[in-house]
């Protein structure tokens, strides 16, 4: 095996897919076109902490590294809901033991650049991509006038994210599809540091969220006891981040919405003026792949807003799959590349529709009382039928083997089965009596197992 690969963006994903084909025996090098943020202070506010789910853990453990981010990890089991009053409501994220994972992104990327090193992974920073062949899918990195390199290797993968570089030089070739839309919402990083004794001032093991129906403010444990709060605002309009340019006007807003977190912010103010309002967009394009020697992943071919939580997931989940077509087609590139569009396309189409979807549930749901309701049942349902009935978080989230289009599918059609249940006020009011347990039986009984096509070409 002597294909050499070229790696732009030494991200999250960039770095695991490093790390991953120099563990296969490939020569891999990765250009950055960031300093080492190992060296250097990270840029705050634009660090939405992640939130990793079995889809990211999966792929970790396939390149071995599962037990070591768990270290850095602290596993969230509930939404807690804040509301305008101070009361909060709480929610699991699923069964038994199940978590998702607080992560900071900054702490997860710098480990796994000091891995893929370790791994003889190659990484260039200051390194951004000039331009591009894609012809022979040769790139030029590096700050002009001076210290360019030219990357010459047998494939070229474009990790480089939402802007990606690598994505751009294919825009320009002949039927490529590309679509970009942002959310006339942004969002401000702020914090909630620890206790004097280092402690956390909220439950750790729990996702924070202040829903407001048309904004919402979320908030995530950090290994040192502090929480990374990230506010969701309109842009502009009556109640947005066009309004908040004074003190005044920033302290009157929040001791309106989120009073009961203001006393946990004592810096506040200075977080807000001095962090950046970031905009959040949804990237799909097609295809992903050109020539078998050029192929994008991760937030390059499908950015997403960080509503599921599932940027990061899906990106390693994309790392996973297309190992997996390589072993399915004995490393050869160009079979592997045409299964890997195949299988991750729709899915990439799909949790990015999905995210979207989720953020009007986050804003407006989760405090709304029949919502409240219909999850309870759906949880009742789940634990009754579990072949046949399974929550659309539920897949998305912790159960790594269907894919992200099966999950928007079976939920659609749940969703027409829970709507006609959710009329009848026997199952409304007393799904668990013997009346309304009739009645979801009578249901259930003429559905058909769940049957998933498959996430890649074989079966894990």
């Amino acid at each position: 095996m002597s294909k050499s690969i070229t790696i732009a963006g030494a991200g999250l994903v960039g770095s695991l897919l490093g790390i991953m084909l120099a563990k296969r025996g490939y020569m891999v090098q990765i250009f950055e076109r960031r300093a080492d943020m190992r060296t250097e202070s990270m840029l705050a506010g634009r660090s939405i902490n992640l939130a990793m789910s079995d889809r990211g853990l999966m792929a970790l453990e396939m390149a071995g590294l599962a037990e070591d981010i768990r270290k850095i990890a602290i596993p969230m089991r509930n939404r807690i809901m804040h509301d305008e009053h101070g009361g909060i409501s709480k929610q699991p994220y699923g069964v038994d033991d199940q978590a998702i994972n607080s992560v900071s992104r900054g702490d997860l990327n710098m480990m796994l650049m000091t891995m893929a090193e370790a791994n003889g992974v190659t990484i260039h920073f200051n390194a951004r991509c000039q331009s591009i062949d894609v012809d022979s899918a040769t790139a030029v990195f590096g700050e002009e006038p001076n210290n360019l390199q030219t990357a010459q290797s047998d494939i070229l993968i474009g990790a480089d994210g939402a802007y990606s570089a690598v994505r751009d030089a294919l825009l320009r070739t002949d039927r490529f599809d590309y679509s970009q839309s942002y959310l006339d919402h942004g969002y401000k990083e702020l914090h909630i540091p620890p206790t004097p004794d280092g402690g956390f001032q909220l439950d750790k093991n729990a996702l924070h969220i202040w829903p407001r129906h048309s904004f919402m403010m979320i908030a995530l444990p950090n290994l040192d006891g502090s929480f990374t709060v990230t506010l969701f605002l309109a842009h502009k309009g009556p109640v947005s981040f066009e309004h908040l340019t004074t003190e005044n006007a920033v302290t009157e807003f929040f001791a309106t919405h989120f009073a009961d977190a203001v006393p946990l912010m004592p810096t506040l103010l200075q977080d807000f003026f001095s962090n950046p309002e970031s905009s959040l967009v949804t990237v799909k394009c097609s295809p992903w792949t050109r020539n078998s020697n050029i192929v994008l992943i991760g937030d390059a071919a499908h950015a997403l807003v960080p509503f599921y939580g599932q940027g990061m997931n899906c990106g390693f989940e994309d790392c996973r799959v297309l190992i997996d077509c390589l072993d399915y087609t004995n490393d050869n590139w160009e079979r592997a590349l045409q299964l890997y569009e195949h299988h991750r396309k729709p899915d990439g189409d799909a949790i990015a529709d999905l995210a979207v979807q989720n953020f009007i549930e986050m804003r407006d749901k989760v405090a709304d009382k029949d919502f409240l309701r219909r999850k309870r049942i759906e949880g009742f349902m789940f634990k009754r039928y579990p072949t046949k009935f399974v929550p659309q978080y539920t897949l998305v989230t912790f159960m790594p083997n269907v894919p992200y289009s099966e999950a928007k599918r079976i939920a659609k059609e749940q969703d027409v089965l829970m709507a006609r249940l959710m009329n009848n006020p026997i199952v409304y009011n007393e799904w668990e009596s013997d009346a309304g347990i009739k009645i979801i039986d009578d249901e259930m009984e003429t559905r058909k197992e769940l049957v998933y096509l498959p996430i890649s070409p074989s079966v894990y």
